[in-house]
């Protein structure tokens, strides 16, 4: 039996940053973020100024501020396709 995971994503005007249905922060600087999603797949955050805010595992909760320029799915944690 396959599991629903939902995600949601909320950018308010370029600065801050909501995401439900994360299940682990992988790597985050002040310029660019991924986080693991629940049911699988990564979330890369791009810009400039990136802090984290708030980080809830239990309820899979992400909020972070700074200048948001981009954000992108992928398959694969890009520290993963390093040491491949």
């Amino acid at each position: 039996m396959q599991e629903n995971f939902s995600h949601k994503l909320c950018i308010e005007q370029k600065k801050n940053i909501t995401v439900n249905g994360v299940e682990s922060v992988s790597a985050f600087s002040e310029v660019k973020i991924v986080l693991a999603l629940i049911g699988g797949g990564y979330l890369h955050v791009l810009g400039s100024h990136l802090k984290i805010t708030a980080f809830s595992q239990g309820n899979g909760s992400f909020t972070a501020e700074g200048a948001v320029t981009s954000v992108s799915y992928g398959g694969k944690n890009v520290v993963a396709k390093i040491f491949k």
